[in-house]
């Protein structure tokens, strides 16, 4: 069975090789039909302390590895602008 990936912006980078992934999800309402973004974050391991605050980063799912945390991060896709 594949792993599931997900894309997202990392808001936090403050944890000791953790980071804090806000995924995005635009779903349309259920009565309007308008598009509404619902965000979910997900705290992912970051072996390398390498992502940054404003990174685009994929993150695959994996067994637990703290009471929170059942992701790592796959690759850095994009970089922050910050500097």
């Amino acid at each position: 069975m594949a792993a599931k990936e997900l894309t997202g912006r990392v808001v936090s980078d403050k944890m000791d090789k953790t980071v804090v992934v806000a995924v995005e999800n635009r779903v349309p309402h259920s009565k309007y039909q308008k598009i509404v973004v619902r965000t979910k974050k997900y705290k992912a391991h970051d072996d390398t302390n390498e992502c940054k605050a404003g990174d685009i980063v994929r993150i695959r799912e994996t067994r637990p590895l703290s009471r929170t945390k059942c992701w790592v991060v796959a690759d850095i896709l994009g970089r922050s602008e910050k500097v």
